[in-house]
């Protein structure tokens, strides 16, 4: 209705871009009901097939220039329904010949019970307590099984559709039973077998199709093959959530992933899986993206660390980086063979990547300890820190969170104008020598500045470091301790936001910093006002407390109900105005002052 009265207004006022944009408008918000309405009246109308391959085409593509953006691996097999009709036609041929399925007005079910009753197969074998749940198979199968055309076709409600006839405006195939379309779990049946063979070592999926979807995947396998084991394993993923809810396009809180890509890189939306287990439900919050972020701050500034004190060090003299170790650095590594050995056992539990990633965490964490109480009084072990960083980083590397080829250390950082994962370079050999050079010939500036006294250069170096610099994708960190000033190479996009943060806090602290002169302001002014207050008209004012007062000394004598005040209430009020009698009374001697 907001669309129809926009169009409205938009036809009243004679703008003809307006009107186009309200029109645009509407058929945008009226699109999903105007579909199912043009659906329901011309459906039938469709009668190439060719429609149903041109859009699933597209989403195809849509859906591979996503996965690239995640930095998934594409598929060594990719298999299309409408490729594999003939193998699924023959694959239903066979289970009708051993007796587990059969004909109905050019459909063909699969026979549960006939199916369950003999002894070497057992239907329902995920969700037992499924067979039979008449709500669970109307969720799997809709209207291709479960509708009531459908269910005076089947010999009982718990048979589904190996193979549906078509009605008019629906996408068809010849077969022996006549025009119709594949059932949806035959398909997948079908085609992994003639890709894979006569079972599946590890069968993958979300936890919502465990039943009906596997289980009548395995029925109908193992009736093809006369087996009891099409799949020797499951790995069922939980359920991905958004704000606690689940994502749903009726719902409209779906979130592509494009949008998702526009908020995040897509090094945290994998993090962000990488933290949790892949069996339970995953929460898309900004809690969850949150953890992501600052898991991947943690590594990421200890990756730089790292390759800021490997050029310092190892780029010196040789012997300087094979100190004797010290107990601490014994300790170290002692620490790194234990993490590899929690991150071994962590992936063979289960492919436990969250106690992995977290093994890994303890592990930065030590090593920043180390460099933040070692970095003076002498020389840091660059080499072991550099062994360290490059397994994490690896490791990485094998999760996915880190594209490009393997090898170095930390996170790529891409070139300018650079598209896609192959364009990913690692720029510190060609950049780092002449930011080096920069920022020494910056440290000499600003020591001669120092001696004289130039401040306008000092501000000159400073503007270097803190805006000219960062908007290139540098950081460069001044140390008080003598040693050389750390470079390291960030996306300009974060240092501009690490900017934008420290200025806002600094904001916040200049804030909190004025509230509270502004508090100790007004509660000096309030002090000084109480100071001037005689103390025998202290009481006066409070009329919603007292009715009457002495004359003499202005102490109350009865409340505000008229009851006399008590000895004790008096006694009380009497050390008030004693101590206001003196604060009175050091006012007046500041006046004469």
């Amino acid at each position: 209705t907001v669309a129809v009265d926009k169009l409205s207004l938009a036809v009243s006022s004679g703008v003809t871009e307006q009107v186009s944009q309200a029109k645009e408008q509407l058929l945008h918000d009226s699109r999903d009901p105007l579909s199912e309405l043009l659906d329901s009246k011309r459906g039938s109308s469709v009668t190439e097939n060719a429609i149903f391959e041109t859009l699933p085409r597209y989403w195809e593509d849509e859906f591979h220039k996503d996965m690239r953006a995640l930095n998934v691996l594409p598929a060594d097999v990719l298999t299309r329904v409408s490729e594999y009709v003939p193998e699924i036609v023959t694959y239903i041929e066979r289970i009708i010949e051993r007796g587990l399925a059969y004909e109905a007005n050019g459909s063909v079910y699969f026979d549960v019970a006939r199916f369950d009753g003999r002894p070497e197969h057992h239907y329902a074998k995920l969700v037992p307590e499924a067979y039979g749940d008449a709500r669970q198979l109307q969720e799997g199968e809709g209207d291709l099984s479960t509708g009531e055309d459908r269910l005076g076709e089947k010999r009982s409600p718990n048979d589904f559709a190996l193979w549906k006839a078509s009605k008019a405006g629906e996408p068809w195939w010849n077969s022996p039973w006549g025009k119709g379309r594949p059932g949806w779990h035959i398909e997948c049946s079908a085609m992994a077998s003639a890709i894979c063979g006569d079972y599946l070592d590890i069968h993958t999926g979300g936890v919502d199709l465990k039943f009906p979807h596997h289980d009548n995947e395995l029925a109908q396998s193992e009736a093809h093959d006369g087996s009891s084991e099409w799949v020797k394993y499951f790995l069922h993923t939980g359920h991905l959530t958004i704000a606690g809810c689940k994502m749903s396009k009726s719902l409209k809180n779906f979130v592509t992933i494009q949008q998702a890509l526009e908020r995040h890189t897509a090094t945290q939306l994998r993090l962000a899986f990488l933290l949790h287990s892949w069996k339970d439900t995953l929460d898309y919050s900004d809690n969850t993206m949150e953890m992501a972020v600052q898991y991947e701050r943690l590594l990421g500034e200890f990756f730089l660390n790292v390759k800021d004190l490997t050029r310092h060090v190892v780029a010196g003299k040789p012997r300087d980086a094979f100190d004797r170790w010290t107990p601490v650095e014994a300790g170290l590594e002692r620490k790194f063979g234990e993490t590899k050995a929690a991150v071994h056992e962590a992936l063979c539990d289960n492919v436990d990547t969250r106690s992995a990633l977290d093994a890994i965490r303890g592990l930065v964490s030590l090593c920043n300890v180390y460099i933040k109480e070692h970095r003076t009084g002498r020389t840091l072990n660059a080499l072991l820190l550099r062994r360290i960083a490059s397994y994490c980083t690896d490791l990485l590397h094998i999760f996915g969170a880190i594209e490009g080829p393997r090898g170095g250390i930390g996170f790529p950082i891409a070139a300018a104008g650079s598209a896609g994962s192959a364009a990913v370079v690692d720029l510190e050999q060609t950049v780092m020598p002449y930011l080096s050079t920069l920022a020494e010939f910056r440290t000499a500036v600003r020591e001669q500045a120092r001696t004289l006294k130039a401040t306008d250069i000092l501000k000159l170096c400073d503007a270097l470091r803190d805006d000219l610099l960062p908007a290139l994708g540098v950081r460069l960190e001044d140390r008080d301790d003598g040693t050389p000033s750390a470079l390291k190479l960030v996306p300009a996009e974060q240092l501009a936001k690490e900017r934008e943060a420290k200025r806002a806090e600094e904001a916040r602290r200049v804030e909190e910093k004025e509230r509270k002169r502004a508090e100790l302001a007004a509660a000096q002014a309030a002090k000084d006002a109480q100071r001037k207050i005689n103390p025998v008209e202290m009481f006066l004012a409070e009329t919603d407390k007292y009715s009457a007062f002495d004359p003499a000394t202005g102490l109350p004598t009865l409340d505000v109900e008229g009851k006399e005040i008590s000895k004790g209430q008096l006694k009380k009020l009497q050390k008030l105005q004693q101590a206001q009698e003196k604060r009175y009374q050091e006012y007046l001697a500041s006046l004469k002052a």
